[in-house]
């Protein structure tokens, strides 16, 4: 959740009240693990909704299984203190 007062990790499960807390601004961070298979059907991991969020990759992991984990931050308000990345050239 949105970093604020308080410590601690909150896990959201269900793919509804995640959307909720996505389109409300409450998540800080996405810990998502890539399978390495296809499959069709079920629920949407993120609903169409017209939105697009930009992420930070923060960290990486491949595992023998072939699963890959991603860590990825969602950036906060930029401010001086806090300029945006810049690509190199």
């Amino acid at each position: 959740m949105r970093a604020g007062p308080g410590e601690g990790d909150i896990a959201i499960g269900g793919a509804a009240l995640a959307a909720e807390a996505a389109a409300l601004g409450l998540i800080d961070e996405y810990r998502a693990r890539v399978y390495p298979v296809l499959v069709g059907g079920g629920i949407p991991f993120f609903p169409q909704r017209g939105r697009r969020v930009d992420l930070e990759l923060v960290e990486t992991r491949t595992f023998s299984s072939r699963v890959v984990y991603l860590r990825c931050r969602v950036p906060g308000p930029r401010s001086p203190a806090r300029p945006a990345p810049r690509c190199r050239r």
